[in-house]
C-alpha cells in the first residue's frame, strides 16, 4: 500500500511546535481585548459570490487561487482564501450595525489558495485579522495600524518597518485609472497577459504584479497621490499626525496598493527585513462602502490581516525566544497498584486546582519511568511506594536543581508545588 502523506501545500503543526503557537496566539487575543475587540467566527467556506463581490472579479484570488466546487445541491461554494469578505457578510447578515458602534472585531482562520507552495506561503494556512466597522475618522485608521506595530513590539520582534498609501476614493481613482491607461497603453505588448486584461478591467493591479517585466515598466507609472482629492489627501494628512503622536515611525510608499479591489484610500504594511523580497508580514487598509455590496447600509470600515505561518518565520528567523509554559509540573511514578490508585487520587486533586500532573500509563520500571519525566520536561518527580504510603509522605525532586524535599501527602498542594517547582 501507498505511503498516505499530507496534500501538497499543506503542512502538520507537531506538537513540539504547536505550544509555540499557542503562545503567540495568546499575545494576539490578549492585544485585541486591551484594544476592545471581541472574537467571531465565520464557517470555512461560503457561497462563492460572498468572494467575488467582497475580493474582486479581477484579482488573482478569484482568478487563480480559489478552491470552487459545486456541493450536492448544485450551490457553488468556494473554501475561503481570506477572512474580510466573510466577516461583512457575517456583519451585515447578523445585523452587528443595530449593535455597539464601531463594532470591533478580531478573527484567527484557517484559509485556502491555490498558489505556489514557498516559504511561508501555503495553501492551507492560518490568518489573524481585525475588521473594524462604523468610524470614519482618520483616528480609526492609525488605531488600527497600532495594533500589529504593537504585536511585534510586545514579542522582541525587530526589522519591521511600516508603509503607507492613500488609494483615494472612486473619484480619485477614477482620474488616476485614465492616466494609468494613457502610461501604460504605450507599452501594452510588453506586459504579460494578465496585465493586458488588468489594463482593461482594473490598471491599478499592473501595479501589483510580481512580474519582473511588469514591475519595470510600471517604474515610472503616475503615482496616486498625486490624483488624491481635498478630502482624501486631508485624511491621509491626520493618519500621518496621529502615527507621529503614538511615536509609530513609517514610509509613504505611493505604490501600495494592495491585491484585493475593496481597499481606498488608506492602505498599509508592515514589512520584514527577515525573509527575503517577499517581506510583507502583515497588510490591510480602509474598505468603506463595501457592506453595500452585501445588501447592507453604508458603513465605514477598516482592518488588516496577517499570515500566521510567515509571522512564525519572521519569529525564527529572527531569533525571537517566547517564554515557554511547562508541560508537567509533577511527574508521579508509583510502584505497585496502591501506589498506582494513590497516584490517581493524587492527580486528580492537585489538576483540579491548577497544577499539570502525570503518571505512568505503560507499566514501565522505574527508570523508563524516569527517562520518560526527563524527556517530557518534568518540573519535578515524586517516588510513590509501599514505604511513603505507610509514612503518608514523599520525596518531590527538582529535576533542575537536584533539590529534594519530603513533603506530607496531604500536604501536597498546587501551591506548595508551584513554590518548589520554581
Amino acid at each position: 500500500m501507498a505511503q498516505v502523506t499530507a496534500p501538497k501545500g499543506t503542512q502538520d503543526i507537531l506538537p513540539k511546535d504547536s505550544g509555540r503557537w499557542q503562545r503567540v496566539e495568546a499575545i494576539i487575543r490578549e492585544l485585541c481585548a486591551q484594544y476592545g475587540f471581541k472574537e467571531i467566527r465565520t464557517p470555512v467556506f461560503e457561497h462563492t459570490e460572498v468572494f467575488v463581490r467582497g475580493v474582486g472579479e479581477t484579482t488573482d484570488v478569484v482568478t487563480k487561487e480559489m478552491y470552487t466546487f459545486e456541493d450536492k445541491g448544485g450551490r457553488s461554494v468556494t473554501l475561503r482564501p481570506e477572512g474580510t469578505a466573510g466577516i461583512v457578510r457575517a456583519f451585515v447578515e447578523n445585523g452587528l450595525f443595530n449593535e455597539a458602534l464601531p463594532a470591533k472585531l478580531y478573527y484567527m482562520i484557517q484559509c485556502f489558495r491555490y498558489e505556489k507552495p514557498q516559504k511561508g506561503r501555503l495553501r492551507e494556512f492560518h490568518q489573524f485579522g481585525i475588521e473594524l466597522f462604523g468610524a470614519a475618522d482618520p483616528i480609526a485608521d492609525a488605531t488600527v495600524i497600532s495594533m500589529p506595530y504593537r504585536l511585534f513590539k510586545r514579542v522582541g520582534l525587530g526589522g519591521i518597518s511600516l508603509q503607507i498609501n492613500s488609494i483615494g476614493c472612486r473619484e480619485c481613482r477614477a482620474r488616476y485609472r485614465e492616466a494609468l491607461i494613457a502610461y501604460f497603453e504605450k507599452d501594452r505588448e510588453r506586459l504579460c497577459p494578465t496585465c493586458q486584461e488588468r489594463l482593461e478591467k482594473n490598471p491599478m493591479r499592473i501595479l501589483d504584479c510580481k512580474s519582473e517585466i511588469c514591475r519595470r515598466v510600471a517604474e515610472q507609472a503616475p503615482l496616486i497621490t498625486d490624483y488624491l482629492c481635498p478630502d482624501c489627501d486631508a485624511h491621509f494628512s491626520a493618519v500621518k499626525k496621529y502615527l507621529d503622536v503614538m511615536g509609530i515611525a513609517y514610509q509613504v510608499n505611493p505604490r501600495i496598493v494592495r491585491g484585493l479591489d475593496y481597499y481606498n484610500r488608506t492602505v498599509f504594511e508592515f514589512i520584514s527585513d527577515q525573509i527575503g523580497a517577499q517581506g510583507t508580514v502583515c497588510g490591510g487598509g480602509r474598505y468603506d462602502g463595501m457592506t453595500e455590496q452585501f445588501g447592507g447600509g453604508p458603513q465605514p470600515g477598516i482592518g488588516f490581516a496577517m499570515g500566521m505561518e510567515r509571522f512564525m518565520l519572521v519569529l525564527e528567523q529572527a531569533g525571537v525566544e517566547l517564554p515557554a509554559e511547562r508541560d508537567c509540573d509533577l511527574f508521579l511514578i508509583p510502584l505497585g497498584e496502591r501506589a498506582v490508585q494513590e497516584a490517581v487520587r493524587l492527580t486528580a486533586l492537585l489538576t483540579e486546582s491548577g497544577s499539570r500532573v502525570q503518571y505512568d500509563l505503560m507499566a514501565r520500571s522505574v527508570k523508563a519511568q524516569m527517562k520518560y519525566a526527563d524527556r517530557i520536561g518534568a518540573a519535578c518527580t515524586a517516588v510513590l511506594g509501599d514505604s511513603e504510603l505507610e509514612e503518608g509522605a514523599v520525596v518531590v525532586k527538582n529535576m533542575a536543581d537536584g533539590r529534594q524535599e519530603k513533603v506530607a501527602l496531604d500536604a501536597l498542594s498546587s501551591k506548595w508545588l508551584e513554590g518548589f517547582c520554581k
